[in-house]
């Protein structure tokens, strides 16, 4: 019978923030600061298809708006989820619903409201190291998660640059 041989050895570090990024703008600024920025000391590179690939590139993302509907008494009598693609669809798709009469009749609402603090925000970086190696820095509200990296150089290098950042104390 033959032994599974480990061939490499990814790690995975996560800090949780302290205080919650408090707007959708205040963390897209944040990612799009590491894509122009590249703190990290990424490189790009040619992709198997010959098409050039920047050092650092969103690979996946997601926001959750929510949306909580209130009786005459102030009363939560429903709520709604939305999660979208992008930060247009999460605003576009939560004015939908605010401004939706019919939704908020039919669940005995005569207001509806953005519940902030419970909306979610998730963007998954990929960065390419100088070594070849690829790894994901991905963002939440409440944490930085940096994942299927090799050398602890890159642990150290976005942990530095974390230091630095007020948002991500």
């Amino acid at each position: 019978m033959a032994d599974f041989v480990q061939k490499t050895v990814n790690k995975t570090a996560v800090r949780d923030l302290a205080v919650p990024i408090a707007t959708v703008t205040s963390f897209n600024n944040l990612i799009q600061a590491v894509i122009d920025d590249n703190p990290f000391g990424c490189v790009g590179y040619t992709g198997s298809d010959g098409v050039p690939v920047d050092p650092v590139v969103r690979n996946r993302e997601h926001y959750t708006a929510k949306v909580n509907f209130l009786d005459g008494e102030g009363k939560r009598v429903g709520n709604v989820s939305l999660q979208s693609p992008t930060i247009a669809a999460f605003e576009a798709n939560a004015a939908e619903v605010l401004a939706n009469a019919a939704l908020a009749t039919a669940m005995g609402a005569t207001d509806a409201l953005r519940n902030g603090p419970g909306e979610t925000y998730y963007c998954q970086l990929k960065c390419h190291d100088p070594s070849g190696d690829d790894y994901y820095v991905t963002f939440t509200r409440t944490t930085v998660r940096l994942s299927s990296y090799q050398d602890d150089a890159i642990r150290t290098a976005v942990e530095t640059w974390a230091d630095a950042v007020g948002a991500l104390a």
